[in-house]
């Protein structure tokens, strides 16, 4: 008979309902015998019968203490695994509104130096350029078809914002200054997406990102403005390409926060020595990358032409990996003794 290898978790629906072949219950119960016994005798009155009584007292009680030493910590790890395997199964869970407003409230209290005032000149003007940016970095526009569907439901479109679970309290930031439309979704372990998808959000985002595109993602916002023209009778005008001085609003910002990075490394000074011919000195390097794909997939056009914009402006280099079909701008700042 040929030998086969198989796990349990290879067969298993829910492996982590079971747990490893524990010794306790064997132990405990030669322990109870002991000290059945052992009271026995010493109600009898024999030679050491209190001496193994003790032992068989002690015997149960380690036993226990170790069994149900076990029983939790099991307990808590099996819980830990069938939690992951929930998230991995659930594609989106919803956050509840009281995790909103704690995190709100958290963050404000962290960033009081954070002073907009909604009705301040301006405002709505770099929110808007701001709302672009986050949108052209990492997020997207999603469009159903247009018409009912076979449950006689109308499906709305929805922009959507996506970060890392992290910046939840930034967008809980964002919300308010947007009088909390949208809701929230966590995605996975360490996605958020912030979701506009009522009528009356998208109206107000359509308004204040309208002409403040400079990716290719202005041709889906086009597509969307149709979509709601078409759908709710509106009278919306097509949006055209920002090509303004890149200095002169907050898109850049929005654009950076959704797929850029800041990083400190400090690198120690090492002596030459047998392994290392020469000596090393002490350094700080100062980086900021910011990554983009080569194209925009609903659109499939390329990013090169807003991601060479930005490394102009930087005065850095634009990188192309090639297999991952990704840009990025890499600026690299060396600070030394």
């Amino acid at each position: 008979m040929k030998h086969l290898d198989v796990k349990r978790t290879d067969y298993q629906v829910f492996p982590s309902h079971l747990v490893d072949p524990s010794p306790w219950p064997i132990l405990t119960s030669f322990a109870l015998f002991t000290f059945t016994v052992s009271a026995v005798l010493y109600m009898h009155g024999f030679t050491n019968g209190g001496t193994l009584l003790t032992l068989g007292l002690l015997l149960t009680a380690g036993a226990m203490t170790l069994w149900f030493r076990d029983v939790v910590t099991e307990s808590t790890l099996n819980l830990l695994i069938v939690y992951q395997n929930l998230i991995c199964r659930i594609r989106y869970i919803v956050i509840p509104k009281e995790i909103i407003n704690k995190t709100y409230q958290l963050f404000v209290k962290e960033n009081n130096y954070l002073t907009f005032d909604s009705k301040s000149l301006g405002f709505n003007d770099q929110l808007g350029y701001y709302l672009a940016g986050l949108i052209e970095g990492d997020g997207y526009i999603s469009l159903p078809a247009i018409g009912k569907t076979k449950l006689n439901r109308i499906i709305n479109p929805s922009i959507v914002f996506t970060s890392h679970i992290n910046n939840i309290g930034m967008y809980t930031y964002l919300q308010s200054k947007l009088v909390n439309i949208g809701r929230f979704q966590r995605t996975g372990i360490n996605v958020l997406r912030y979701i506009i998808g009522d009528i009356e959000g998208i109206k107000l985002i359509i308004q204040l990102v309208h002409g403040k595109f400079r990716t290719p993602k202005n041709i889906r916002f086009n597509q969307l403005i149709k979509f709601m023209n078409e759908k709710y009778n509106l009278n919306i005008p097509d949006s055209p390409l920002d090509e303004s001085n890149i200095l002169n609003n907050s898109w850049l910002t929005g654009f950076v926060e959704a797929d850029g990075h800041f990083g400190l490394k400090i690198v120690k000074a090492l002596p030459k020595s047998k392994n290392r011919k020469r000596s090393r000195s002490y350094s700080i390097k100062i980086l900021f990358q910011l990554d983009q794909r080569a194209h925009d997939v609903p659109t499939n056009s390329s990013m090169y032409p807003v991601m060479e914009l930005i490394s102009k402006y930087l005065n850095c280099n634009l990188n192309i990996f090639e297999s991952k079909s990704l840009y990025y701008l890499f600026l690299l700042h060396l600070l030394k003794n």
